[in-house]
């Protein structure tokens, strides 16, 4: 029996994931995944571990009800939050495919999040008329990259460690992936590329895409230093996709709205 082994979710764009036992599964996602966004203060682009691998170090943690988020970081007094879920609006933008309006979370969060970073930088929020639709496959979304929830399994992990441990590297954890749901109890790796309609909980989801790997990956974590060439070169020994770039684990929408929680079965239609 296959069933959940994590939960994550990750309520500032590109910042530390937070663990949860259950979460509510919207249309767009894991509620308050990725509600939350850091962007460049001069013209509004969205801020990543790609350009911005120092974010990772800062750990987000939104109240249920949304009202209140903390701002926490290693020698770094923590910073708590009032959320603004309106009020002035900044344009911003994500992968220069899509543009749009987030509301502006004041000076105090700015301030903080451009010491920690070394960057100055405005922190926004998902308007109350937010509307991001990339199309009827991909579902709405949040400020994610393209799909409302990411997948992988532990067994793909277990496969992937064993050959990265073959060329006398070291292995990666989970945590490089940046996995909404993480599924133990497959005994073949890579069991997800094969699944397209499935439940867990009460939410129904489907298979939209693999999830293509980009240099995320190579960031450690808890410093938010590059540690690479892994898992990206081992990957790409056996993992390359055919419109390029490698793969793992898949990016999922919502078909139906629900609640799982770690420990729920994972049933495929």
């Amino acid at each position: 029996m296959a069933t959940v082994s994590d939960l994550l979710h990750y309520p500032v764009k590109g910042c530390a994931g937070a663990p949860l036992t259950r979460a509510r599964i919207l249309p767009t996602g894991m509620a308050h995944d990725r509600t939350f966004m850091l962007v460049r203060a001069s013209d509004g682009v969205f801020r990543s571990q790609r350009s911005t691998p120092k974010l990772s170090v800062i750990r987000p943690d939104v109240a249920a009800d949304g009202e209140k988020l903390t701002l926490s970081a290693p020698d770094t007094q923590s910073l708590a939050l009032d959320v603004a879920k309106d009020g002035r609006r900044l344009p911003v933008s994500v992968h220069g495919v899509w543009d749009g309006e987030g509301v502006d979370q004041g000076d105090d969060a700015a301030e903080w999040a451009s010491s920690v970073v070394g960057e100055e930088l405005r922190l926004v929020r998902v308007s109350p008329d937010h509307n991001r639709s990339v199309d009827e496959l991909h579902g709405d979304i949040t400020f994610t990259d393209s799909t409302p929830l990411h997948l992988t399994s532990l067994s793909s992990l277990d496969d992937l460690n064993a050959r990265i441990l073959e060329k006398g590297a070291d292995p990666v954890p989970m945590a490089r992936f940046r996995p909404n749901i993480v599924i133990a109890g497959w005994e073949t790796p890579y069991t997800e590329d094969d699944i397209r309609e499935f439940s867990i909980g009460t939410a129904r989801l489907r298979w939209v895409k693999p999830d293509v790997r980009c240099q995320v990956t190579v960031v450690d974590q808890p410093t938010g230093e590059r540690a690479g060439p892994e898992p990206l070169r081992t990957l790409a020994d056996y993992r390359r996709e055919p419109d390029g770039g490698v793969s793992f684990g898949i990016k999922v929408t919502v078909t139906s709205p629900g609640e799982i929680g770690v420990g729920d079965e994972i049933t495929v239609h």
